[in-house]
């Protein structure tokens, strides 16, 4: 072997490669084949988990529906007729417009008068904390018809009721019988008992806010009355909205109690009908009929009215109907490329 030769370095053949590891490190051969074929597992089709239990229960649920949808429907003792009849009657209609305008007022001076027992329960005056919270607390404590009762019977305690100076000489003298009559009776029970569960709920929306937001307005040198407006309340609203819808749906059903101190609402025009007739079933799916409505269109109203307040975040984003549907049952045969996209 001359000395060129021996100087030549080794040379490895063309098709072996040579793995180098550095210290410490646990990368083997059959890992880097593994991560040359993540590829493929990338672009496999995806099957769906299979869920015959709720296959089942969804058949099961069908049934009850389809079993219910048939007696409606050929169960003569409904008097489907009566009902139509009735729908629209002017006495019923009445009624309905009397519902929704107690409805509509009982809401707004309730909620006007929430909100300042809420300001009262957030301010640093103790004596105005105590007598927000003692209003909520016993308004919250008596049943709502017990309250109207109580502003029905008020007379038996106050025949009359005076204006003038405190414990001096009185200027104005009303018989409390002929001024609290049912119908003032009802707005009045009703609104102080809104008032009650509005004040905790602008309350709990305020107090989701963070308070840097207030203190980094306050840095800037805004007043406090802008802070509320521009700042704390568009950012409260998202969680006062779900609550207020829900005590506006309460309460358009529970205007049904005015019924018991001869209050001529939506429930009572229709007592009033079949006490004559005594057609009870047929009249009473007419009022069922009526809340369904009713219902249905402010809780579509509060669905938009939310998702207003939720832009800028992911709560409007939600899959409607058909997306649920479709990506919750295989039947349609979609097949997900989620992982394909990222190979």
């Amino acid at each position: 072997m001359t000395r060129s030769q021996a100087a030549e370095p080794a040379t490895e053949p063309p098709d072996t490669q040579v793995l180098v590891e550095p210290p410490g490190s646990n990368i083997s051969t059959a890992a880097l084949d593994q991560r040359a074929s993540d590829a493929e597992l990338l672009a496999a089709k995806l099957v769906p988990l299979r869920r015959p239990g709720q296959w089942i229960c969804a058949a099961a649920v069908l049934v009850l529906i389809a079993m219910l949808i048939h007696t409606l429907l050929t169960n003569k003792r409904f008097q489907w007729d009566v009902v139509g009849d009735y729908f629209t009657r002017g006495s019923i209609m009445h009624g309905l417009l009397l519902t929704l305008w107690l409805t509509a007022a009982v809401m707004v001076c309730g909620y006007l008068l929430g909100i300042g027992l809420a300001a009262m329960r957030l301010s640093t005056n103790p004596i105005l904390r105590t007598l927000s919270f003692g209003y909520v607390w016993l308004i919250r404590s008596v049943p709502p018809l017990v309250q109207l009762l109580f502003w029905f019977e008020l007379a038996s305690l106050y025949p009359t009721l005076s204006l003038g100076i405190p414990f001096g000489h009185e200027f104005v003298t009303v018989k409390t019988a002929h001024l609290f009559t049912g119908l003032l009776a009802a707005f009045v029970g009703l609104t102080l008992d809104v008032a009650a569960f509005s004040a905790e709920i602008v309350r709990g929306g305020i107090l989701a806010v963070e308070h840097g937001q207030t203190e980094a307005a306050q840095a800037l040198g805004l007043s406090r009355g802008r802070i509320f407006r521009r700042i704390v309340l568009p950012q409260a609203m998202p969680a006062i909205i779900p609550a207020s819808g829900n005590l506006l749906i309460g309460m358009l059903k529970a205007t049904s109690i005015v019924s018991v101190i001869a209050v001529t609402d939506l429930l009572y025009s229709v007592q009033l009908i079949y006490n004559q007739n005594y057609l009870i079933m047929p009249l009473l799916l007419v009022a069922t009929i009526w809340y369904i409505i009713l219902t249905t269109l402010l809780s579509i109203g509060q669905y938009y009215v939310e998702r207003h307040y939720a832009r800028g975040s992911n709560r409007h984003s939600s899959p409607g109907f058909w997306e649920l549907t479709r990506g919750n049952l295989p039947l349609f045969g979609r097949t997900r490329h989620d992982l394909a996209g990222l190979a």
